[in-house]
Order: structure tokens, then C-alpha cells, then sequence
């Protein structure tokens, strides 16, 4: 049930009260967001500390898990297999691919449930609901600059040198978060009213992880398979990503599409998550 506050009428004095109330429309109304922006960073911040704070071994397992996973990749698909790494040494190439599945994956699956975490919220404030899951793609970049750290000293003990692309990095960033924005704002609506969604979250990340070129180079695809591989929205970011943080391959004109792809699903999530939040307060 809304709250029975309201906001005050012109001329009149604000009380504290803000009703608690969606908004009546898919439009976004960024001044407000604007205005809103400090909770982007509490709740950015409330989540770090819980994460690190129930983790016994904290910031250890960011560098232990993608090790782990890298000496899996490396004996599964580079020993095994012989998967081409574009001319880089293979934990290198492996490595740098971890990164940004891993800061898309986290977003995705933490973001996906960032609603359904705290339904008091829902129900007892009003606040700009948009700012919930845009605050759950800020955590996972402590992992990936604590990753990146990892990275630099691997390029160290195998003698890859930066390249001038590595100047590219805040614009990779930004895909990043461009990229991972899409998936989290659909997840996140859909979960509220469909609580099936988070048990599919998880098998549907380790399928894509399987799709994406994580462990393995996608320059052998050509032609159509190219154009179709690439509308996976994360190949922009991984190809990009590696060519940036490594010196890797230079992305090819179909990336772009991978890019497009992921620009569309962000509009796409805006617009629905947009309209679904006028009822989060009733079926939450």
C-alpha cells in the first residue's frame, strides 16, 4: 500500500516525508537521479564491506580463484588443445580474458538479485529504484583492479610489454560497465516478480562463459559464424579487453557489433526496468 505522505505543493514547507511510490512512468527522470546519486556509493560500499567481512581469507581468494582458474584453462585448453592465444603466452592471454568474464559475471549475478536482497527497502522507502542495480556494478571493480594487479606482475615474469592501447583503459571500463548494465537491469526486474530467475542465473553464466572467448581466441571464425558469434554482447568487451590490457589481437569490425548488441540490451533493461518499477512495492 503507498504511503499516505506526500510531497509538498508549491509554497509549502517539506516535512521529511517523501512518499513511497514508483514512478508513473518509463521515462527517467535524471535530475532526480542526480540529486540521488551519494546512495549509488552506501550502497556500493555496504556491499563491499559485507562481502570482505564474511570472507575468511578476504581479498586472497580475488587473487587465488582466477590463478586456479588460469592453471585449469592452461592445462585443459593450451596443453590439451593447443588453443591459438594470439601470439601471447597463454596464462597471459588466459588471464586477461578472466577479468573481464569475471567483473561481468559478478555484476550479473549479484546485480540480478539486488532487489529481492532487501524487500524492506522496497517497501518502506522511496528512493530512485534505478539506483540499486547501477550500485551493484561498482563492487566487482575492486576485484578487477585487484586482478589487474595480478595481471601487470604476469606480463612482468613473462615478458609482455604494455601497449600504446593500454591508454584505452577508461574507455574499456566504460564498455564494461556499458556491457554488464544491459543484462542487470532485466535480471534484476524480472527476479522481483519471477523468483525462478536466480536459479537460472547461475547455470545460464557457466554456459556463456563456455560461448565467450574466455580461454580460447575467436579470430579463427570468419564469414557469417563471425557475425553471429558476435552477438554475444560480451565478445566486444573481452576482445577489446585483452587488446588493451595486453597487446592482444586488434578487434575486428565485427566487435563492433558484439558492442551494439550490449548498447541495445542497456536501453532495452533502462526501458524495462523502468516501466516494472511502478509495481516492486506490490509483488516483492
Amino acid at each position: 500500500m503507498p504511503s499516505p505522505s506526500r510531497q509538498p505543493a508549491a509554497g509549502e514547507t517539506s516535512t521529511g516525508w517523501v512518499e513511497n511510490r514508483a514512478g508513473r512512468s518509463w521515462a527517467v527522470d535524471w535530475p532526480e537521479l542526480w540529486r540521488s546519486r551519494q546512495l549509488v556509493g552506501y550502497f556500493a560500499l555496504r556491499d563491499v564491506r559485507v562481502r570482505y567481512k564474511q570472507a575468511s581469507l578476504g581479498v586472497a581468494w580475488v587473487v587465488l580463484v582466477p590463478l586456479a582458474t588460469v592453471a585449469a584453462f592452461t592445462v585443459g585448453f593450451q596443453r590439451l588443445t593447443s588453443v591459438p592465444s594470439d601470439g601471447l603466452p597463454y596464462p597471459v592471454f588466459a588471464l586477461a580474458g578472466l577479468l573481464t568474464w569475471t567483473y561481468l559475471s559478478q555484476c550479473i549475478a549479484q546485480g540480478s538479485e539486488v532487489l529481492v536482497r532487501s524487500p524492506e527497502l522496497i517497501n518502506k522507502t522511496y528512493f530512485p529504484r534505478l539506483l540499486a542495480p547501477v550500485a551493484a556494478l561498482l563492487p566487482p571493480l575492486v576485484d578487477l583492479a585487484v586482478g589487474l594487479g595480478v595481471l601487470a606482475l604476469m606480463c612482468v615474469l613473462y615478458g609482455v610489454s604494455p601497449s600504446p592501447a593500454l591508454l584505452l583503459l577508461p574507455a574499456w571500463l566504460l564498455l564494461l560497465v556499458l556491457t554488464a548494465l544491459g543484462p542487470v537491469l532485466l535480471l534484476s526486474a524480472a527476479n522481483v516478480r519471477f523468483r525462478d530467475v536466480r536459479h537460472a542465473v547461475s547455470p545460464a553464466l557457466q554456459a556463456a562463459l563456455f560461448l565467450s572467448p574466455v580461454a580460447y581466441a575467436a579470430t579463427g571464425l570468419r564469414g557469417w559464424h563471425r557475425s553471429v558469434y558476435a552477438l554475444n554482447p560480451a565478445v566486444g568487451a573481452l576482445d577489446v579487453g585483452r587488446w588493451v590490457l595486453v597487446g592482444g589481437s586488434r578487434p575486428e569490425a565485427s566487435s563492433l557489433v558484439s558492442v551494439l548488441v550490449a548498447a541495445v540490451l542497456a536501453v532495452a533493461g533502462l526501458l524495462v526496468f523502468q516501466r516494472s518499477s511502478r509495481s516492486f512495492a506490490d509483488v516483492i
